[in-house]
């Protein structure tokens, strides 16, 4: 890990998501939360004080050491315990059908492998359990398709390897989730950058 990705980019990344636009989309994700959660990608645990009192317990992932330093704190004050873990999303150290629910906000842009990622998700979650989402991706106007296409070679060696197009809905029925709920749309800023979906699913299998 280089000096910009272990000191510069986790106090980048915990600015850029704690903008207050983002906020109404967390509420609404992870508001919905219950029983035994999983959080990936929780970085500096701007989720945490939204979880409500029907979650028992949160299980929050992520590869960053420096993100899960920030996050200690939210935890602490959570309202319901929270087990911080340093792993990578795409090989989760958890026990089959443990989760009643996942919650994912802005996290499988930037996964390495998003097919694998949603493979354990699956794994993960007990029968009946849901995956609550928002994600930012492809786009349905080309003109911003394009753009989102040029940028994003650059885009991701400077935030994270966050991908600008990755087709979110479709990735999540090809790796076996039906969607139950669905909405989509911009978001304030620019075009490429903030194509929002936001919902919930559930495996099909």
């Amino acid at each position: 890990m280089g000096i910009y990705d272990r000191y510069f980019l986790p106090r980048l990344t915990h600015m850029a998501m704690g903008t207050s636009l983002l906020t109404p989309y967390r509420e609404r994700v992870i508001g919905g939360a219950r029983g035994r959660v999983l959080e990936i990608g929780v970085g500096s645990g701007l989720n945490l004080p939204l979880y409500g009192d029907g979650v028992e317990a949160i299980t929050a992932i992520d590869p960053s050491a420096p993100l899960l330093d920030l996050a200690r704190d939210r935890a602490a004050t959570a309202a319901a315990p929270v087990d911080l873990i340093e792993a990578s999303a795409e090989d989760l150290p958890l026990s089959c059908d443990s989760f009643d629910m996942v919650t994912v906000t802005w996290t499988l842009c930037s996964v390495r492998d998003p097919a694998r990622v949603l493979a354990e998700l699956r794994r993960v979650l007990r029968p009946g359990g849901a995956l609550a989402f928002v994600e930012h991706g492809r786009a349905p106007d080309p003109p911003v398709r394009r753009w989102q296409d040029r940028l994003t070679p650059f885009w991701r060696r400077c935030a994270g390897n966050c991908h600008l197009n990755r087709p979110v809905a479709q990735e999540l029925e090809q790796a076996g989730f039906r969607i139950e709920r669905l909405d989509t749309g911009y978001a304030k800023g620019p075009r490429p950058m903030t194509f929002m979906y936001e919902g919930r699913a559930v495996s099909a299998g």
